[in-house]
């Protein structure tokens, strides 16, 4: 399973850790991402996702087959 949020698309990130000295050390940000369960009503039905809080907080404010219908995508695409 990728570190990768379904709906922002957000995921891994590199870069260097720069100290004091300068002497750089390689460092990997990683996504805050959560397994939650979305009630889908146009379906009847749950769905399971592994999303970011970011992408939380766009499900709730807009829905989430609303937000497919935005994008132009299915609940296949993302599940």
């Amino acid at each position: 399973m990728s570190r990768k949020c379904v709906i922002t698309g957000k995921g891994v990130q590199h870069g260097n850790n720069v100290p004091w000295s300068k002497k750089k050390t390689q460092k990997v940000w990683k996504p805050n991402l959560q397994k939650k369960k979305f009630f889908v009503p146009e379906l009847g039905r749950a769905v399971t996702l592994r999303v970011s809080t970011k992408g939380q907080k766009i499900i709730d404010k807009v829905g989430l087959m609303a937000y497919l219908r935005r994008e132009g995508l299915s609940l296949k695409d993302i599940t």
